[in-house]
């Protein structure tokens, strides 16, 4: 799979109307297609695919939700690491939406992290409808060991990914305004990764709308 990115920065224009054609692509129709367990029981690639990964208790449950404007539509378990499961979204027939488990949980024991990490590469790398990977970082706290291990793999996977900072209503301005400068760095370091690192919060719908648009530019073109 081809990494590649636009080098050209949108006009104030340009981003109105993708911020436009994000919200009206994301207040459309929601249907849960499936939770694939095993690379054998993933649905036909049939629509472009965005895969939301994050290490357990990140806040992904809570983004997707924020972005689809739905409560439950994503659910978060109550026990870090327990979802072992691929959930495919369908978005209007034209986008995918993927919630991938979550990483770094520390009462796993080891076989079963591998076994997650065999998984996903295995479908990071061998599936050609996925156009991004939405990497998401706590604005709270460091970038983790899990967190760089994940970036090399989807470097070596050749499937690009953009970083998302959460619970940015949190930190400080100048706390997350430093949070935003030591991750675009790490960033910069990765082959795959797209350059832009959003700051969201779901609390305060801060960068979503922004992250709408990002998305709304992968998805198939209306009917």
């Amino acid at each position: 799979m081809t990494v590649e990115f636009s080098s050209s920065t949108p006009t104030p224009e340009e981003v109105e109307r993708d911020r436009e054609t994000g919200r009206v692509l994301f207040a459309g129709e929601f249907n849960f297609v499936f939770g694939a367990q095993k690379l054998g029981q993933l649905p036909d690639p049939i629509l472009p695919e965005i895969a939301f990964a994050g290490r357990s208790n990140v806040g992904k449950s809570s983004l997707i939700n924020a972005l689809t404007g739905r409560r439950a539509l994503a659910r978060a378990s109550s026990e870090p690491g327990r979802t072992k499961q691929l959930n495919f979204f369908e978005m209007a027939h034209r986008l995918t939406l993927v919630d991938m488990p979550g990483y770094g949980f520390a009462k796993a024991a080891r076989a079963v992290k591998e076994d997650w990490q065999g998984m996903m590469f295995s479908y990071l790398r061998g599936r050609p409808t996925l156009r991004r990977v939405v990497l998401l970082l706590d604005s709270r706290v460091e970038v983790k060991a899990s967190d760089r291990e994940i970036m090399k793999m989807l470097d070596r996977a050749a499937v690009t990914f953009q970083v998302v900072l959460t619970k940015c209503d949190v930190p400080k301005p100048n706390a997350l305004a430093a949070k935003l400068r030591e991750v675009s760095e790490i960033v910069a370091t990765h082959a795959a990764a797209f350059p832009h690192v959003l700051a969201t919060s779901s609390e305060t719908g801060l960068g979503i709308e922004d992250l709408r648009a990002e998305l709304a530019r992968l998805a198939n073109p209306p009917a």
